[in-house]
């Protein structure tokens, strides 16, 4: 049965570093599953400098969409981020946020069936200014959503406040 613990908080508040913290804590070798499309060359030059940083003690896994079709059966794997994976939904499905949301549940449904620990990092994006445009609205509130449902889910939750983990579950 999977352990899934979750990591939210704004931009720059520190997710990463302390999921990458809590991972290496777990295992001396965890994998990180990237959710992120390669969008430009100058965001390939970003994720490869990344993935020098993490050092060669971690597994790479790079998926937009279908994590649960990987085997991650007695790994740590610290999925980085809900929010990017969202994206790759929310513009595949035409942003139908209804079609998206029952889509990425039934996904992390399939994820947690296997034996494994999850660290998930995820944003606040609804906690800032009103979004100004209808697909903000759209996507900050299948954001919210989301975040609700992982950390329903969750074992444990925490939130990133200026580099300190708060938890809250």
């Amino acid at each position: 049965m999977a352990k899934l613990i979750y990591i939210s908080g704004g931009q720059r508040s520190g997710k990463s570093s302390h999921a990458q913290e809590l991972a290496l804590s777990l295992s001396d070798n965890p994998v990180y599953l990237a959710t992120s499309r390669i969008w430009d060359e100058d965001f390939k030059k970003r994720v490869k400098r990344h993935q020098e940083d993490r050092g060669p003690e971690w597994g790479n896994v790079e998926e937009e969409k279908w994590l649960s079709k990987h085997d991650f059966t007695g790994k740590v794997v610290l999925v980085d981020c809900v929010t990017l994976w969202l994206t790759n939904f929310f513009f595949d499905m035409k942003d139908e946020i209804d079609v998206v949301l029952e889509a990425a549940k039934k996904e992390l449904d399939s994820l947690l069936k296997q034996d494994a620990t999850f660290i998930v990092i995820s944003n606040e994006i609804g906690m800032g200014g009103h979004a100004e445009s209808s697909v903000q609205r759209k996507f900050t509130d299948l954001q919210g959503w989301m975040n609700q449902y992982i950390a329903k889910c969750a074992d444990e939750a925490f939130l990133m406040v200026s580099g300190i983990p708060v938890k809250i579950k």
